[in-house]
């Protein structure tokens, strides 16, 4: 039995983080496996079960950055490209889902009567690229769907080439800037098609609890980011400083933010059991509706 009154603080913090992997791996293969369990619907389940991964894999992520806290900027770098290269690809699949619900397939031009020529509002800065009301047809769908897949194929390509300049020690601050400026326009554009899709198929998206889907999605990028930002400022004011000589300030302020993760992915898990839940798909809803219709 660990004593941790006798223990270190890094020490505490460091098997603190490890039982919050623990606890969003453990809540997720619970989800994970009620879903194998009542596979009915490949297309949508597929979808859900490369989305609720997301938790898990940013918290393992994170928690190996915390197994080499002296780790280098490419070695930080290339973890941070995992996270955020399948925050692209879940987001890509989250509007695959929404498709889904709705009977909406955008290969074979299959596009339900009762959804054509609905009115999409596009708001500013979009309206220098789109006029601001739009028929809804099948090439608006695939133009929604293009905004989001172009940060799948951005994202990865980005990463590869901020690692590959950072192997070569050719990676200014202005080329930092750059690639930052180019993903958050990049990411901007395809949580913007997540949004303009719920805002137009609210009603029909309903029975789905669609915003509690989302909302597991971009909170984990708000938190992730936003505290990122935060860290740097107090990096920049001075707050976080380096009290050893063999551990610079970028490395303390990449072991907070992985720390945070660990912890913050646990609530997220849990979060995702309900928004996600095997219901719709093992019967439970349909009893619970029938139910209230008595």
């Amino acid at each position: 039995m660990m004593d941790l009154t006798k223990m270190k603080p890094p020490q505490i913090t460091f098997y603190c983080s490890a039982l919050s992997v623990f606890i969003t791996v453990l809540l997720t293969l619970q989800l994970v496996s009620q879903h194998l369990s009542h596979w009915k619907n490949p297309k949508e389940q597929k979808a859900i079960l490369i989305i609720v991964l997301m938790a898990p894999i940013y918290a393992v992520v994170s928690f190996v950055g915390l197994l080499d806290v002296k780790g280098s900027e490419i070695f930080f770098l290339f973890l941070e490209s995992i996270k955020e290269c399948y925050e692209a690809l879940v987001i890509a699949k989250f509007l695959a889902l929404m498709y889904s619900y709705l009977n909406i397939s955008i290969s074979k031009n299959i596009v339900p009567d009762g959804i054509k020529g609905r009115e999409i509002h596009h708001s500013f800065p979009m309206t220098f690229f789109q006029p601001h009301v739009v028929r809804l047809d099948h090439r608006t769908l695939r133009l929604l769907k293009y905004w989001t897949w172009q940060f799948v194929v951005i994202r990865p390509v980005c990463s590869i080439l901020m690692i590959a300049l950072q192997i070569i020690d050719f990676y200014p601050s202005w080329l930092s800037w750059t690639f930052t400026i180019v993903l958050n326009l990049s990411v901007s554009l395809a949580l913007y098609s997540l949004v303009v899709f719920y805002h137009v198929f609210a009603k029909e998206l309903a029975p789905h609890n669609p915003l509690a889907k989302f909302l597991c999605i971009k909170g984990i990028v708000f938190f992730c980011f936003w505290q990122g930002i935060a860290l740097d400022i107090l990096v920049a004011m001075g707050v976080i400083k380096s009290h050893h000589f063999w551990l610079e300030v970028e490395q303390i302020q990449e072991a907070i933010q992985n720390v945070l993760v660990c912890l913050e992915m646990v609530i997220f898990a849990a979060v995702q059991k309900h928004a996600y839940h095997v219901g719709p798909y093992s019967g439970e809803t349909k009893k619970k509706l029938d139910k209230k219709t008595e």
